[in-house]
């Protein structure tokens, strides 16, 4: 189900049409834009982006496709549009994988460096498409972030985008949760400058069959810092209802984690690193935020001890 998407431009980037190709091994899945995004009319009435209009979209999306009954991913945006179709249609829903977004959509978007993302809409849409694929889905400068951030771009225009976040602040479905009888995976990967934990654990013990499995990693991402992992997870759920927890060890760094780690263990600063590697200073430091959080590190010299213990970051002599 969709946020502010254009699924064109999504095929574009890599990870994304691998993801959507992994799921479509086992599952028929069916995309959509959502109403003024994408390749959808963007004639939209901007005082009609409620929970409600999201609700005929979905169901104008199943009926023209011919299906009965489904499991609908709730993504971002949508989860809250996931939850209500569920309670009020239960006959339709036969499973919930909901990630990145909570029933008081209000929740998902308080925290301060989305509030700041969200403050460059109307100032400079194409910094905001920049920005959002950078703080948001965790690229840099390289190919899939400039993708990333065209799919953004791309996806709508300013007002509407505006309109969109405007009404999401008052979507509320968190009476509805209780009526929901389909199995619910509720899923959650955040930094904690994202959508905090606890905004998942609410929804997962409201719905009464859900199961919450907290994913190793900080980007606000499915089906892409662990691709494999979360993949198998997600089509084990809708296909036999199994819940397979990820194990978190052993401690695995990105590639681009791994660079960072082995300039710091050689005593190069932030500066010198970015430099290295031709990204800013500002990405270095998240790359190293991410990195003392999965080896427990609590600062560089936690880091260089880690990597001297290890042997790939040993330098030779």
């Amino acid at each position: 189900m969709p946020s502010l998407s254009n699924i064109l431009a999504q095929w574009r980037i890599p990870a994304v049409r691998a993801a959507y190709l992994g799921l479509a091994k086992h599952l028929t899945v069916v995309l959509y834009d959502g109403r003024g995004t994408g390749s959808s009319d963007r004639r939209v009435d901007l005082d009609d982006l409620g929970v409600d209009a999201h609700l005929r979209d979905l169901r104008a999306v199943l009926d023209h496709a011919g299906i009965r009954r489904a499991t609908l991913l709730g993504y971002y945006h949508s989860v809250a549009t996931a939850v209500a179709f569920a309670a009020r249609e239960p006959e339709r829903v036969e499973r919930l994988v909901l990630f990145g977004g909570a029933p008081r959509m209000r929740e998902a978007m308080l925290p301060a460096q989305t509030q700041a993302l969200l403050s460059l809409v109307e100032q400079d849409w194409s910094l905001f498409a920049d920005a959002a694929a950078t703080a948001w889905l965790g690229w840099d400068a390289a190919p899939s972030g400039r993708f990333t951030a065209e799919a953004f771009r791309t996806a709508t225009s300013a007002p509407v985008a505006k309109a969109w976040f405007e009404a999401a602040r008052e979507i509320d479905v968190t009476a509805e949760l209780a009526r929901v009888r389909a199995p619910a995976l509720v899923l959650h990967r955040q930094s904690a400058e994202q959508i905090p934990v606890e905004v998942a654990r609410r929804m997962a013990a409201a719905l009464p069959d859900a199961r919450l499995v907290e994913l190793p990693g900080s980007t606000p991402t499915l089906f892409m810092e662990n691709p494999a992992a979360d993949l198998k997870l997600v089509t084990d759920f809708v296909t036999h209802g199994r819940v397979h927890r990820p194990s978190t060890a052993p401690t695995t760094l990105t590639p681009r984690e791994t660079d960072v780690l082995r300039l710091l263990a050689a005593g190069d600063s932030n500066t010198e690193i970015a430099r290295q590697l031709g990204i800013a200073v500002h990405t270095v430091e998240r790359h190293l935020a991410n990195l003392y959080r999965k080896i427990g590190a609590r600062g560089r010299t936690d880091a260089v001890a880690y990597a001297l213990r290890m042997t790939e970051f040993r330098h030779p002599g």
